[in-house]
């Protein structure tokens, strides 16, 4: 197949977002043979962390680095990388249109939204600038690097009580910034058992000397000196553009995110998700992992629907020469 005809047929998968989840889907699916193509607006979720951890064989890897790997990988088994952003979607199972920002389209028989979450960071002056550095929301992502260290967990939300908790096992120097954040009696038990100080009083702003978190101002003008600053950020899914295929987003305590079965098939028929956009908890390997398990399920799914048809088309030849 000439690379005209290549990019005007309809792809067997189109996956939309290369992330870790989205790659190792392109990966799965260039390996089974599959044309497969990957649309990347190159918006990833992790690109401000100093690295990737918990990552087997990968530990510390740079988040570019690791998707520079991951591209050359699917281009290397003949994987279509497309760097664009798609503006909708439309369409059905065995015909999804992708239209893109650029003005072209991609069509594809199934698709797999890969396009992870947004965190949407308190707006309070300083965290912005310090997220991924001094300003962290994961402990089995980022615990390691602050052990031991003063960490101040800026309650935000409802949730961010549940990090101090979490937190308190890499480092015996917690403290919470309770803000305007009325503590239930149950909290106040556990944060007393844990021996974690509650320091009371609005949030001002974070202090950053040289582009390193120091400490968290108060409105009274008061400086806590920390090594580092925890968040519990709502993080909803991207899935403003899939509405019009009826794919909508579910409500949760830490965010929204969109339901599928286990593996990542969803209640629209062609429609699969993998990563963060379905499991906001995941960490990369989390959201390789399904994208590889959505891969298979999907490479599964068309071996079978095409196996019915050909058997069906078979039948009806046969039963046409029998009459």
């Amino acid at each position: 197949m000439s690379v005209a005809e290549k990019k005007s047929a309809i792809r067997d998968v189109v996956i939309v977002g290369a992330g870790a989840a989205g790659l190792s889907a392109g990966l799965t699916l260039a390996r089974a043979r599959r044309s497969v193509t990957v649309i990347d607006a190159g918006q990833p979720r992790n690109a401000p962390a100093d690295g990737v951890h918990g990552l087997l064989g990968h530990e510390g890897i740079s988040p570019q680095e690791l998707l520079t790997r991951g591209r050359e990988e699917v281009l290397g088994y003949g994987g279509e990388l497309i760097d664009d952003e798609v503006v909708a979607v439309s369409g059905a199972e065995d015909g999804f249109t992708l239209s893109l920002r650029s003005g072209n389209a991609v069509e594809g028989r199934r698709l797999l939204m890969a396009t992870g979450l947004v965190d949407e960071l308190p707006e309070i002056p300083g965290v912005r600038e310090q997220w991924g550095h001094g300003v962290l929301h994961c402990p089995y992502c980022h615990g390691w690097e602050v052990r031991d260290g003063r960490i101040g967990v800026l309650v935000t939300t409802p949730m961010a009580v549940h990090k101090a908790f979490l937190f308190r096992q890499w480092s015996d120097q917690v403290m919470l910034f309770a803000g305007d954040h009325e503590l239930s009696e149950d909290e106040q038990i556990k944060l007393q058992a844990l021996d974690i100080p509650v320091i009371e009083g609005g949030i001002a702003s974070l202090e950053i000397i040289d582009d390193t978190l120091t400490g968290v101002r108060l409105d009274d003008g008061q400086v806590v000196a920390v090594d580092a600053a925890v968040v519990a950020t709502p993080m909803v899914a991207r899935t403003e553009l899939f509405a019009g295929i009826g794919l909508e987003p579910t409500a949760h305590p830490a965010g929204a995110f969109i339901e599928t079965e286990s593996f990542g098939l969803t209640s629209v028929p062609g429609v699969w998700v993998a990563g963060n956009a379905t499991d906001i908890g995941a960490q990369v390997s989390g959201a390789a992992a399904a994208g590889a398990l959505a891969a298979q399920h999907i490479n599964t799914d068309l071996i079978f629907k095409d196996l019915d048809r050909a058997a069906a088309e078979l039948n009806d030849q046969q039963a046409g020469k029998a009459s």
